[in-house]
């Protein structure tokens, strides 16, 4: 039987946006099994914001990396607005991600040797989208970056490169965005900068997101909370959210 194409799978419809069912994952370390998840289920729907906390090593970046189809988990299954990518093909699971995912990164992972307007047009040519620089150029004129289209990575502070970071991001207007500690590498008052735009960003767009992040105020700004301890994965209250976010 052939197996049916990403695109084909998912449904615009779909209320549950993200699904994790009876997930878990162990690395094989030889004579040893280490258990980072075991027995996560969780629901994120549509449009929602979410943040994944717990205290470093937990298993908050493995699980956002299981969720976005960067990784396939031991046992269990992921399921994107209908489609089970945790099934998929590690090629169809790249292709799921460049035409419906976007991502924020705590390092930024710009592409040092492009300019700010050419590390955002690069997803949107790469889509063949038909006016990638006129599209880049209004995302980073709407981060606020309108005058620095030309700089490189290097020429840009750390709070300009997360702005570009972001632009990108959404630049193919994704259904999800994953953010791994998108305030982790920024000092307090551009952390919260960012944070206000990428709310604003999420909220205008409508897109389902889902961070990691040690951030308390940006945490407290989702609807839902996550935490993770031991492995497990519960629907934090916001006093553990403070508490796990210090």
């Amino acid at each position: 039987m052939n197996q049916a194409s990403p695109e084909s799978q998912f449904s615009p419809q779909s209320i549950v946006m993200l699904r994790a069912s009876n997930l878990s994952h162990r690395v094989d370390l030889g004579n040893d099994t280490l258990t980072i998840l075991q027995g996560v289920n969780l629901e994120i729907k549509r449009s929602e914001s979410v943040a994944i906390v717990g205290r470093s090593g937990s298993g908050k970046t493995t699980l956002l990396g299981l969720l976005a189809g960067l990784d396939v988990p031991t046992e269990g299954v992921v399921e994107l607005d209908g489609a089970r990518i945790s099934e998929l093909s590690e090629d169809d699971r790249a292709r799921m991600r460049a035409q419906r995912v976007g991502f924020i990164f705590q390092s930024f992972q710009l592409l040092p040797a492009l300019t700010a307007l050419e590390n955002v047009m690069l997803p949107l040519e790469l889509g063949d989208h038909k006016a990638p620089g006129a599209k880049a150029r209004e995302l980073l004129e709407r981060v606020g970056l309108g005058d620095r289209l030309r700089h490189t990575p290097r020429q840009l502070s750390g709070g300009e490169q997360q702005r570009v970071a972001i632009a990108r991001a959404f630049a193919a207007d994704p259904i999800v965005l994953f953010a791994d500690e998108p305030t982790g590498n920024l000092d307090n008052q551009t952390g919260e900068t960012i944070s206000d735009l990428l709310m604003a960003l999420n909220r205008e767009q409508g897109t389902t997101l889902v961070m990691v992040t040690h951030d308390e105020p940006l945490a407290a700004r989702c609807q839902r909370q996550f935490n993770i301890d031991a492995g497990r994965v519960s629907e934090a209250d916001q006093a553990a959210v403070e508490e796990l976010t210090r």
